[in-house]
C-alpha cells in the first residue's frame, strides 16, 4: 500500500481547528465520505467516486494509507481529497467524523457510503460477548451514528443520499461468522428503518455484495469452483459493486433498496460459509 505523501498528488490535510475551508474549487463537485474507504472494496469504491467526479473524506478506522489503485486513481484524476482516521470501536467517535469533514471542506458531505467493516470467525458455540458488542460497534452502531449526524448537519438542497454496504448472506444467513452476521443484519434494518425516516431530505439505500475480493482463505482453483456454485455461474468484481453504490448516488427516485451484487448468490442457501466450500 501507498502512503498519500509518496504520491505525486498532495492530499488537502488533516481537519484541524484552524482549517480554511476548500470553498469554490468544489462547489460544482458532490462530495462523498466513504468509510473504510482507503483500501479492499472500500478503495474501489472511493476510486470509482473519484473518476465520477466527486470529492472525496476517505476514512480509515487506524490509517488512512491508500491501496495503490486508488492513490493512482485520485492523482490521475486531480481529486481534491483529504483523509480521517476515528476508530468506530468506539461510535461516538463516528457521529464526530461528520463535523470534521464538514469542518475541513466547507460544507458537509453530499454522499455517505457505509463501507468500514470488521469481520471475525465466531460461531454460536464459540462467540463470546465481546465479540459481538465489537462487531456492532463498528458494522451496525457506528453508521447509526453516522447516518444521524448525516441527516442532522446543515445541508442544501441538493440530492444527499446514504449506502450501506451489506452482505449476500443476509437473505439466507448460515452459521459461520455469528457476529458479523448478526451486525449486518442489523444494519440491514437500519437501511430500511432510516430511509423510511429520512424522506424525502435524505435517501437511504445498500449494496449487498457477494464473494469478490479473495482474502489468503481462498486459492485460485477454490474460487473458480466457487464461481460455478453461483446462480449466474460467476462471481462478481469489484469493480461491479462500486458501479452499484454510484447508480445509487444518482438514483434520486430510489430510496429503501438493497441491490444484490452477488452472482445470485442471495437466491440460494448455502450451508457454510464460502471459504469452507469447494476446497
Amino acid at each position: 500500500m501507498i502512503e498519500p505523501e509518496e504520491t505525486g498528488y498532495r492530499p488537502l490535510g488533516r481537519a484541524r481547528a484552524d482549517a480554511e475551508p476548500v470553498g469554490k474549487p468544489l462547489a460544482a463537485k458532490r462530495l462523498a465520505l466513504v468509510t473504510g474507504g482507503h483500501r479492499r472494496l472500500g478503495g474501489i469504491i472511493s476510486a470509482a467516486l473519484a473518476r465520477a467526479g466527486h470529492s472525496l473524506a476517505i476514512h480509515g478506522s487506524h490509517d488512512t494509507r491508500l491501496d495503490s489503485h486508488l492513490a493512482l486513481a485520485l492523482e490521475e484524476e486531480g481529486t481534491e481529497w483529504d483523509g480521517f482516521v476515528v476508530d468506530f470501536a468506539d461510535p461516538e467517535g463516528a457521529e464526530e467524523l461528520v463535523a470534521k469533514v464538514a469542518e475541513r471542506f466547507g460544507r458537509p458531505p453530499d454522499i455517505l457510503v457505509n463501507s468500514a467493516a470488521m469481520f471475525g470467525q465466531d460461531r454460536l458455540e464459540s462467540v463470546t460477548a465481546d465479540d459481538l458488542m465489537r462487531h456492532y460497534a463498528v458494522n451496525c452502531a457506528a453508521p447509526v451514528m453516522l447516518t444521524k449526524a448525516f441527516a442532522t448537519v446543515p445541508a442544501g438542497a441538493v440530492d444527499r443520499c446514504i449506502i450501506n454496504i451489506l452482505d449476500q448472506r443476509i437473505d439466507h444467513p448460515h452459521g459461520d461468522q455469528l457476529a458479523y452476521t448478526l451486525s449486518k443484519l442489523a444494519l440491514a434494518g437500519l437501511t430500511r428503518t432510516s430511509a423510511a425516516s429520512l424522506a424525502p431530505r435524505v435517501r437511504v439505500n445498500a449494496v449487498a455484495p457477494g464473494l469478490t475480493i479473495a482474502t489468503p482463505d481462498y486459492d485460485a482453483a477454490q474460487m473458480e469452483r466457487l464461481g460455478e456454485m453461483m446462480p449466474l455461474a460467476r462471481l462478481p468484481q469489484a469493480d461491479e459493486i462500486a458501479q452499484a453504490v454510484l447508480y445509487l448516488t444518482e438514483a434520486s427516485a430510489v430510496t429503501g433498496q438493497t441491490l444484490y451484487v452477488d452472482g445470485g448468490a442471495h437466491l440460494k442457501s448455502y450451508e457454510r460459509d464460502f471459504m469452507h466450500l469447494c476446497r
